[in-house]
Order: C-alpha cells, then structure tokens, then sequence
C-alpha cells in the first residue's frame, strides 16, 4: 500500500503539499486552471464533472446517452469526469434506471465512455455505490417513491440496522456479518471490473444516505455489535471498503471517497466525526475526501446556499491533511477560482451547472484570462467567427 501523502493533520499548501516541504519553493501560482497531480495521474485544471444520477439505465447498462453526456464534458475542457453513482449489486441500485458494475458485461459499454473520455484530454472517473435502505425507488420524475413490492418492480433493501429512511420507506434487512463481508466482496469485484474498464480514477460512495454512510451514522446504525456503537465501530465498514478497494487499485491510480460531512441533524454524523474519518481513510490510503453532506434523514435542516458546502472541505483539507475537493452550489468561474486559490480545496466538483452548461469550463478559461481551449472541430469556427 502506498504511503499516506502527509502525516495526519499536518497542513497542506495550495498545491496539496505538505506544508514546508521542499515542494513549497518555486511553485507556480495555484488556481482553477493550474494542473493537479495525484499519484500518478495529472489532472489538467482542478474542475471535475461531479457524479451524477440519469436514472435511465436498463439492467445496469450504459447506453449512448451516458457516452454524449459525459463524453460533452470531457470535450467541454473538464479535467476529470466522474460517472455517476454505479452499483456494485443489482439490489444496491437506488432505482430501477441506475448503472450496475455487478456484472462482467457491464464492462465494455463503460469501458467506451472511459475511451473517449481520455481521447479528449480528460480523466474518467467512476464511483462505486451501494444505496442501502435507500435503494428500491422509482425513477425521480414519475415521483421518486419507494417500490415497497416486487409487483411495483421493487426489491428487498439491506441496512446496518432495522431503520427505514421514512415512513414510506421498507424496512431494511438488517445485515449480519456474513452480509457485510458481502458488501465488501461486492466492492472488490467491481473495483476490478472498473480497472478493466480503464477508469483511473476510482471514487468510494459513503454519502448521501447510502448504505456506508448508514454504518458511520448514529441515526441509521444502532447495532451493538462490532459494526455499531463507537466511532471506531461505525467506521470499520467504510474503512474496509476503503482499504479493500486501495489494495486493488494499482499504486499510480488515485482513489477518492464521497463522504457526507454532516448529516445536519441533531445526535447525527457531524464534521467532527468527518475529520477523524478522514485521517483513517488518508491511513488506508485514499488520496483525497470528496466533501458533500446530508442525505440521511428526510428532515435535516440544511442551509443551503452558495457554496455553503466549502467550509466542510476546508476545516477536513486543514485538520485531517488530506486532499479535498469542494461542492455543492458552485456556479461562478471566479467563485471556483476562489476555492482554489484560498486553500479551501483542491479540486472543485460542479454538477448541476454542468447540465446547464457542458462548456462551463472553457468559458472559465476565457473569463479568467487564458486561451480557451476548445474543441479542434469547434475551435477553429469558433476563433473564425471572432475575427
């Protein structure tokens, strides 16, 4: 296993150096457009399309329009590409429409997304999901509600403990330790599946309300057994996958982790627990903390705003000395740039706005002074038209 990239809690610099290492002299400036290189793989700004659910999958697979919605932003001047939440079993899927990885022949139809993504100067990412007592609900815009019978196409949802989400949530299997060992089984397989895809970047799913993210809450995980309790206990889980995953993924190949930093509710998963979670995934191995929050519990009390996930990445990067990427209501270029420059992440993950913009990237190359680096196809008519 590779070594960690600092000692924990020591501060890292801008550039994601240890601060006071010989790396501080003569660095070139850091921002939003400067490259980034984590183990082996040199991402070439610090913009990331965040993973994002189409819910149009059938049986797991990606089809064509996962190729043009991703392959966009990678031609849109992103540095990294990051497929959507991709489940490791059938029955860890959130709903029917989710991408799988549980089988060998989900592998070629990613494998081509992975291909034209690195074709046009990109990274391709992957994240490995499990929903837990999330899992089993219909698609989001025939009204997202849970499929709590095999007649209404649902299926039976697994959990740390017998916690539905809500009311109108099954009830999950509580797993025992067969079933974890399992999970994590499951991780591994798709982990191999993923390399033999060619994505160089691996991101572990422990957010949102998701099945890892239910063992390191109080509020989902009420066992009493060596899953459960403590701290320590509640992140054994996360820190198997984790660890698991590390020693499959070959040393030059960075592997990220979601977490939610808070749950925003009260007796919950809190930034406190975050920053020791953490320093033990940076222990294992994991190269930099993807910074989200919430997702739990239906009635967290989230203050949403613009860039009001920031802080969390920001206190994690200084306390835990782990690389961090920002998320979550950031639109602006200069905004981003901001992040960047201010030490409060390392990469910068855009989601909804990409959707609304799959160029987003080269009109922040624009907006903050450089040569916009468009398309050879597109550049050429675009720096015509200019004239």
């Amino acid at each position: 296993m590779a070594e960690p990239l600092a000692d924990p809690g020591q501060k890292l610099l801008a550039h994601g150096c240890p601060a006071g290492s010989d790396h501080d002299r003569d660095v070139p400036e850091i921002d939003l457009l400067s490259p980034l290189t984590i183990r082996g793989v040199t991402f070439r700004n610090r913009i990331v399309m965040s993973p994002m659910c189409q819910y149009i999958a059938q049986d797991g697979f990606a089809d064509d329009w996962h190729l043009v919605h991703l392959g966009s932003r990678a031609a849109g001047g992103v540095a990294l590409v990051i497929v959507e939440a991709t489940a490791v079993t059938r029955d860890g899927r959130i709903t029917p429409g989710d991408l799988g990885i549980w089988s060998e022949a989900h592998v070629e139809p990613l494998a081509r997304i992975a291909r034209f993504v690195h074709s046009q100067g990109a990274v391709a990412g992957i994240q490995l999901a499990h929903a837990g007592r999330k899992a089993s609900c219909g698609l989001p815009w025939k009204g997202g509600v849970a499929l709590t019978t095999p007649e209404a196409g649902g299926w039976p949802v697994v959990g740390p403990s017998a916690v539905p989400f809500d009311e109108g949530s099954p009830m999950p299997r509580e797993l025992d330790a067969a079933g974890i060992d399992e999970i994590v089984t499951a991780f591994e397989a798709a982990t191999k599946r993923a390399l033999a895809a060619g994505f160089r970047v691996i991101e572990i799913h422990a957010a949102h309300g998701y099945l890892l993210h239910e063992f390191l809450s109080p509020l989902s995980n009420r066992r009493t057994d060596s899953y459960g309790g403590s701290l320590e206990n509640r992140m054994r889980l996360p820190l198997r996958v984790a660890g698991a995953v590390r020693r499959l993924v070959p040393a030059d190949l960075p592997v990220f982790a979601r977490i939610s930093a808070t749950d925003w509710a009260d007796g919950g998963w809190d930034t406190d627990q975050s920053v020791v979670l953490a320093g033990h995934l940076k222990s294992v191995g994991i190269d930099l903390i993807d910074c989200s929050s919430g997702g739990l519990v239906p009635k967290a009390r989230i203050p949403v705003g613009k860039g009001y996930q920031v802080p969390l990445a920001r206190r994690i990067r200084d306390e835990a000395g782990v690389m961090t990427g920002a998320v979550g209501l950031i639109t602006e270029a200069r905004q981003a740039n901001e992040i960047v420059t201010g030490g409060d992440a390392d990469l910068v993950f855009l989601a909804r706005e990409l959707l609304r913009e799959p160029y987003w990237a080269i009109k922040a190359q624009q907006e903050l002074g450089a040569e916009p680096s468009w398309p050879i196809s597109y550049g050429y008519a675009v720096k015509r038209r200019a004239k």
